[in-house]
């Protein structure tokens, strides 16, 4: 059972992934690999998947993630090869429990009063606990997890703009994203699994200590069919002479030469 909405699973074509990779990268020329998470309702279902890799001692999700996108590894854990209940929550794996959403081990920490751990733990975005016993990363052209729930892009500001103006091409929508701080993981993969919805987050001090996650990356995780729509609308941009990397034009030049070359024969 996949944690995102299966209810449109029947008529939304699946998504060809080493093509949808090839894709993005030629466009975005991502220098991190772009992982798949699935969660799965029995350890047994993500034993299975081919050439997986279990932890040897406990992790933080956010090294588990890592490890795919940093190492290419596909990586499989169940909520005992997890460090702690934060990590296991945010995917479903342990509940959100009232000793949870007090978050009393962050005071002092990451906030100055109890009021405020608890107001940061009511605001993650978990997993509803209960139909998932284990998650597993993997490359997400390896073929080894063919339908991963979501997907987890890494990339700079600039390349994620392109990225979210590509999703924005056709059937536009604005997009509002959180910021809960500390525990970021829960604005971008948490809460895609969660809704469904691209998520877009800023990876918190522990994504970038444990996860190994550089200075100038941004993470984006979203369903495939939602990246195969960017991916189309970058494609689009791109012959409207719109594409990645971003030229600069020249902070005293005048624009209009540079403007008029993308609107004026549109009536701009």
């Amino acid at each position: 059972m996949s944690a995102t909405a299966t209810a449109t699973a029947a008529i939304v074509p699946p998504v060809d992934l080493p093509k949808l990779v090839a894709e993005l990268n030629a466009l975005l020329r991502l220098k991190t690999t772009v992982i798949g998470m699935k969660l799965y309702a029995t350890v047994e279902e993500m034993a299975a998947i081919p050439r997986i890799r279990r932890p040897r001692h406990v992790l933080a999700t956010d090294q588990v993630v890592g490890q795919a996108a940093r190492l290419g590894w596909t990586v499989g854990v169940t909520a005992e090869d997890l460090v702690g209940a934060q990590c296991r929550a945010v995917i479903g794996l342990a509940p959100a429990d009232e000793e949870f959403l007090k978050g009393e081990r962050y005071v002092g920490v990451w906030h100055g009063d109890a009021e405020s751990a608890a107001a940061r733990q009511r605001a993650l975005d978990c997993v509803p606990y209960g139909q998932f016993k284990a998650m597993a990363v993997s490359p997400a052209d390896s073929g080894r997890i063919p339908d991963p729930d979501i997907l987890l892009v890494y990339a700079t500001p600039g390349q994620m703009i392109i990225l979210i103006n590509g999703m924005q091409y056709r059937d536009y929508r604005k997009f509002e994203w959180s910021v809960v701080g500390e525990s970021a993981c829960a604005d971008s993969w948490g809460r895609a699994l969660k809704t469904g919805e691209p998520s877009l987050s800023i990876p918190c001090f522990a994504e970038r200590r444990y996860g190994g996650v550089p200075d100038e990356e941004m993470l984006m995780a979203l369903k495939p069919a939602d990246l195969r729509k960017a991916v189309d609308g970058m494609q689009a941009l791109a012959k409207n002479g719109l594409r990645y990397p971003i030229p600069p034009y020249g902070v005293q030049m005048d624009p209009s030469a540079g403007m008029g070359r993308s609107y004026a024969a549109r009536g701009g």
